[in-house]
């Protein structure tokens, strides 16, 4: 250790309340060192040496030095001499033979004693032979042997086990390869395969500390080679690798330190609990979150690079343990690249640096040739080392923009070679944006991918639009994007529309700038940039308005149809916003925004086709969805006057809202419905939009929504959307649109529950009390400010509000309330949920059925303020 620790174990220091108050003094002493900026190296190696300090006594103190065939070794992490604040201190005991019982129980003591301490100790009693076998049936535990380190006792015994251990029967250097790639891939899977998780392991996800482990294990049975020092004096890391690997490794043991000395038990997840603590012993600062996105930017470009590196390795060992790729006959693909196998080479060993724009050559090449899987080890090994000696970006090189361009025009280009770029950092060598954005994240739950991951993914969803087969899930991009003439003008605005986040201001003002420059640089013409501008700047106009804006209002699709201009740019956007959305969070694309976003591009398109300076005719609209519930409602065996008299009291608003086939349905229970004094409520059998629609015809009361929503709450039900109207005789027809717990339809066999369940409090009539439940852990660390905005509308009878807050529970149910408690009317409610935001918008009256006035809603805003901070943990 180079630095002097102030503590011993002495032999008069033994007892264990002296050897937990010398255990917490070195684990203060150590954490005070690294917030003094200590090497984390010397903390890590430290920390084992003090252990050994410890056992060491303790053994002696135990008397076993007088028992000469038995031995004390570490094995594992702390095998290799590294051990974290929190890491398991794994030991064996090894003997030549079984233990006499005086003697196991004296080792039991022993055990006990350590457990007694608090330390995470993982312990194995056993002979060499049993050694042997079992490590032999045993992956992991040969492994661990792998790394045996003789702590104390006898040495010959230890060289028995090394003997055992290192012999060429004990898992050949084949099988050994074979099954740490496996688990390794197995590990992966566990993690997507990908770097980046919202809440990532250090260890063990994919670019963290187990890759590197990974390496030196296979290196040390193959090879021999006890360290990564080692690797690159036997050739196979050069060392540039070596540097970058142990670099890679310092952040990470850093980045484990500072979690370990924030936790009372082992874990190496880097939760939202602990991130920004974390950050902030690492240095990171910075208003609201920057501090905490700063570091976890820098923690997953290592990660990435550690992968990188991982990959290319394991390609190495591969062909050198397994002799795998050298017999393939190469097959020449051009004067600079042949193919061996799945592989792609580079024919000329400086070929990247001599010509750097042959780069793009080989993705070229990969696009071509589906059967091209990756780039050989060789290859990649040049490519790492003519884009660290790259001193201008490829982008500047005439004949790399050519190749470029011709690469986003190639139709198989999405499916690998634009992934493949990004993974081995072509395009942040491409791209000098590109390489700012690459471990960006944003400190919350809406976002799970890092911006460059999103942006690659959004790649590859557009990609999916060119398959009949995703015509169910995505019917308008499959029915869009085939026609679109000039694909590569969304995969630019695809490749730009986050490319401004985390530098300050509007991302999409800046990326808008950005992308006109380059495709103008690029050689497109002026009305192709300015739409790929466009779509940049306005990439979330369209979710923004069909979930959060009321879009059966015909204003509202004017004003749509005034920015977006013609049906090509509308052709765009939508594909760009619905690969978008399926790009940002897997769980975010269901029925519900399919239908929303399906509804807004026709109501459009017809807007376009129609022309702006003919709105569309509301009673038009009116007319058509009556006539076609009327023929349904017909064939039911209604007569024409019955439908007459029911729809003479609705107002013309209902008709406007609703599908034809939601107002037969309606009307059909209706017309069964003989005692209005009894709430009706219907539950649909069939999802709708993605949830479960239930609709509600009610003698009209104060409260009604807000009961309705806290009954609903108390289910554990999520309101989707709200739909709230009266009818001209003083009854309610409000449709909610509802989901589970779980993010799903409700299930059939609940239906009959909550229809009795809300008929209940409906006929009470004295508003539900709110259910009061603790804040979901993913939610326990994030802050959102409550902020109530009123919208202009031209409308002069409806006053839009907006609501951000954290969404926790009861939310909904307590804007409901304030609502009834002030006398205001709700007409409309779109909730919308953005990670832990909630961002709703209400479309609402006064008591008289008119526009809020200031004092009024500075009334509101101040209520809602004080009584969601209420529900704040």
């Amino acid at each position: 250790m180079s630095y002097q620790c102030p503590l011993t174990f002495e032999p008069n220091q033994l007892a264990v309340d002296e050897l937990k108050a010398q255990l917490e003094a070195f684990a203060h002493f150590q954490k005070q060192e690294f917030l003094n900026h200590h090497p984390v190296t010397d903390l890590v190696l430290g920390r084992a040496e003090f252990i050994d300090l410890m056992l060491n006594r303790l053994w002696e103190h135990f008397g076993f030095a007088e028992y000469p065939h038995i031995s004390l070794v570490a094995v594992g992490g702390y095998g290799r001499g590294e051990l974290h604040p929190l890491s398991d201190i794994d030991i064996l005991v090894v003997s030549r033979m079984t233990l006499p019982d005086s003697l196991a129980a004296k080792v039991s003591e022993f055990i006990t004693l350590l457990w007694d301490l608090r330390l995470e100790v993982g312990h194995a009693v056993r002979t060499v032979e049993e050694c042997a076998e079992i490590g032999r049936n045993d992956l992991t535990v040969a492994t661990n042997l792998q790394e045996a380190r003789l702590l104390c006792g006898c040495e010959d015994t230890f060289q028995q086990l090394k003997l055992v251990i290192h012999s060429d029967s004990f898992w050949p250097s084949e099988v050994f390869y074979k099954g740490k790639v496996k688990e390794q891939r197995e590990r992966h899977a566990r993690y997507h395969d990908t770097t980046y998780n919202l809440e990532p392991d250090i260890k063990s996800t994919p670019g963290g500390l187990r890759d590197i482990h990974t390496l030196s294990w296979i290196a040390r049975r193959h090879f021999g080679a006890t360290s990564l020092l080692e690797m690159s004096k036997y050739g196979f890391l050069t060392d540039a690798e070596y540097r970058e690997l142990v670099e890679c490794q310092d952040f990470l043991w850093r980045v484990r330190f500072a979690l370990h000395i924030e936790l009372k038990r082992y874990d190496n997840r880097l939760t939202f609990a602990h991130q920004a603590q974390v950050a902030e012993h690492l240095g990171y600062m910075g208003e609201g979150n920057r501090g905490v996105e700063m570091m976890m930017k820098e923690f997953y470009r290592t990660l990435r690079r550690v992968a990188e590196l991982n990959k290319m390795l394991v390609k190495i060992f591969d062909q050198a343990i397994l002799d795998n790729g050298v017999q393939d006959k190469p097959e020449i693909l051009s004067e600079d690249f042949l193919r061996r196998g799945p592989l792609i080479e580079a024919r000329k060993p400086a070929l990247f640096q001599a010509r750097p724009e042959t780069i793009l050559d080989m993705f070229l090449h990969i696009a071509n040739d589906s059967t091209i899987e990756s780039v050989a080890p060789a290859t990649l090994r040049q490519l790492r080392t003519a884009r660290r000696r790259l001193n201008k970006f490829l982008h500047t090189i005439p004949a790399a923009r050519e190749k470029f361009m011709e690469l986003c025009r190639h139709p198989n280009a999405l499916h690998r070679a634009f992934v493949l770029m990004h993974k081995l950092g072509v395009l942040a060598a491409y791209l000098p944006q590109w390489s700012q954005i690459v471990g960006q994240m944003q400190f919350d739950l809406f976002h799970v991918y890092t911006v460059d991951e999103h942006s690659v993914r959004l790649l590859k969803h557009i990609n999916t639009f060119s398959y009949a087969k995703n015509h169910d899930k995505h019917p308008i991009c499959c029915e869009v994007y085939p026609r679109i003439q000039k694909k590569e003008l969304l995969i630019l605005a695809a490749i730009f529309h986050d490319i401004g986040k985390g530098r300050g201001g509007d991302h999409s003002e800046i990326g808008a700038e950005e992308a006109y420059e380059f495709c103008i640089d690029h050689g497109l013409s002026k009305p192709e940039s300015r739409l790929v501008s466009w779509l940049v700047r306005h990439h979330l106009l369209m979710s923004v308005t069909a979930q959060r804006r009321d879009i059966y209002d015909p204003e509202v699709i004017t004003e749509f149809a005034k920015k977006v201009r013609d049906e090509e740019y509308l052709e765009h956007l939508v594909c760009l916003t619905v690969a978008d959305i399926c790009a940002t969070n897997p769980e975010l694309w269901n029925s519900w925004k399919r239908t929303l976003l399906a509804e807004l591009f026709y109501s459009t398109q017809r807007a376009l086709r129609r022309g702006l300076e003919n709105p569309v005719d509301v009673r038009d609209r009116i007319r058509h969805n009556q006539q076609l519930a009327s023929a349904q409602l017909r064939k039911e065996g209604f007569t024409a006057r019955q439908i007459e008299l029911l729809w003479q009291r609705f107002k013309a608003d209902y008709f406007l809202r609703h599908t034809h086939k939601q107002i037969a349905w309606h009307g059909m229970h209706l017309l069964h419905h003989n005692d209005l004094s009894v709430p009706l409520i219907l539950i649909s059998k069939k999802a709708t939009r993605g949830g479960t629609e239930v609709f509600i015809h009610s003698k009209d009361q104060s409260a009604l929504f807000a009961t309705v929503v806290a009954e609903l709450d108390r289910r554990n039900f999520n309101v989707h959307d709200a739909q709230v109207m009266t009818s001209k005789d003083g009854y309610v027809l409000d449709t909610f649109i509802v989901l589970d717990q779980h993010g799903d339809a409700i299930e059939e066999n609940r239906h009959k529950a909550v229809i009795k369940h809300l008929a209940h409090v409906l006929q009470d009539g004295r508003l539900t009390k709110i259910k009061t439940r603790r804040i979901p852990r993913n939610l326990q660390h994030f802050k959102v400010k409550t902020k109530v905005d009123f919208l202009p509308t031209k409308s002069r009878k409806r006053t839009l509000l907006e609501l951000v807050a954290l969404d926790t529970p009861g939310l909904l149910a307590t804007v409901g309330a304030t609502f009834a408690n002030l006398n205001i009317i709700l007409h409309a409610a779109k909730i919308t949920t953005i990670g832990e935001r909630a961002e709703d918008l209400f479309i609402i009256t006064d008591g008289q059925g008119g526009q809020l006035n200031e004092q009024q809603q500075a009334t509101l805003r101040e209520t809602l303020v004080a009584n969601v901070a209420e529900l704040a943990p």
